[in-house]
């Protein structure tokens, strides 16, 4: 065997330990207690929200609901949602996770609309605060989205958008309950 195919051969054995020696043989990872306070929010949800005037459409009354469940393995929650409002009809998809790396949880949604944002968010007590940066045209503005659990079927949640952080203006406040 020449030189060549015996330092690819050498290679080859090199690579193929390296993928058996990082398999853990111990147990498959667990969700942990920042993962299981998500579970909240697990379940068939209806909403009722008020909408102003803002750049992201005219002010009205919002209606919809969202049907969310746990993915594969129990680390995120999926979710899918509808709506009726002053803009018409529009549908929506979320993903609630938790960041071990961060220390924090996020929140990835996109919807029928065109609009996509990540999240990060904290919870304190039973007041969540999710926070955001979104492009609108040439500038950046801030988002913060509150929800505060009102009972183990009931919260209550507030949009708000800031052009500096300091400076907050709602943009829709409302209500959701769980469906039985």
């Amino acid at each position: 065997m020449n030189a060549r195919k015996s330092l690819m051969l050498f290679g080859i054995l090199l690579l193929m330990g390296g993928a058996v020696g990082a398999q853990d043989p111990g147990e498959a990872p667990k969700p942990g207690p920042e993962h299981k306070k998500i579970a909240f929010f697990a379940g068939k949800w209806t909403f009722d929200a008020d909408m102003k005037p803002s750049p992201f459409g005219p002010g009205g009354k919002v209606t919809g609901g969202e049907t969310c469940e746990w993915f594969a393995g129990g680390f995120q929650l999926t979710c899918r949602s509808s709506s009726k409002g002053p803009t018409g009809e529009s549908t929506g998809m979320g993903i609630w996770a938790f960041d071990p790396a961060e220390k924090v949880y996020t929140y990835y949604g996109f919807g029928s609309d065109g609009m996509a944002f990540l999240s990060k968010g904290k919870v304190a007590g039973e007041t969540w605060t999710w926070n955001n940066d979104m492009k609108m045209g040439e500038k950046t503005i801030k988002s913060r989205f509150t929800i505060k659990q009102a009972s183990a079927d009931a919260y209550s949640f507030k949009w708000e958008t800031s052009p500096d952080g300091d400076t907050w203006t709602t943009v829709q406040e409302g209500k959701a309950t769980r469906s039985k």
